[in-house]
C-alpha cells in the first residue's frame, strides 16, 4: 500500500482494478480456476465453453480499461455516499 500511496492511486481504485483483474483471470484459460470447476461440474469441454464467454471476458476487458484510465468511474459512488 505505500507504493499505492506513492503513486497516486487511491486505495478503492487499486481494490477495484485488483478485483477486476481476479475476475478476469478467473475466466481466462490456461489458469481460469472458475472455468475449470464450472466445466467440471457441468461435464463440458474448457475451449468450447471459452468460445461462449469470450463476449463476457470483452466486456470484462473494456471495463478494466474504463476504471484503469477514467478514476472518476470506480470512484464517483463512493464520493456520493462518503462526503
Amino acid at each position: 500500500m505505500p507504493l499505492v500511496h506513492e503513486i497516486g492511486i487511491d486505495p478503492i481504485q487499486f481494490g477495484i482494478l485488483l478485483t477486476l483483474n481476479i475476475a478476469l483471470g478467473q475466466q481466462t484459460p490456461p489458469v481460469a480456476s472458475v472455468l475449470v470447476t464450472a466445466c467440471s461440474i457441468a461435464r463440458t469441454d474448457i475451449w468450447k465453453t471459452t468460445k461462449t464467454n469470450l463476449p463476457f471476458i470483452g466486456v470484462l476487458v473494456l471495463i478494466l480499461i474504463l476504471v484503469t484510465y477514467v478514476p472518476a468511474v470506480s470512484l464517483s459512488l463512493v464520493d456520493v455516499f462518503y462526503e
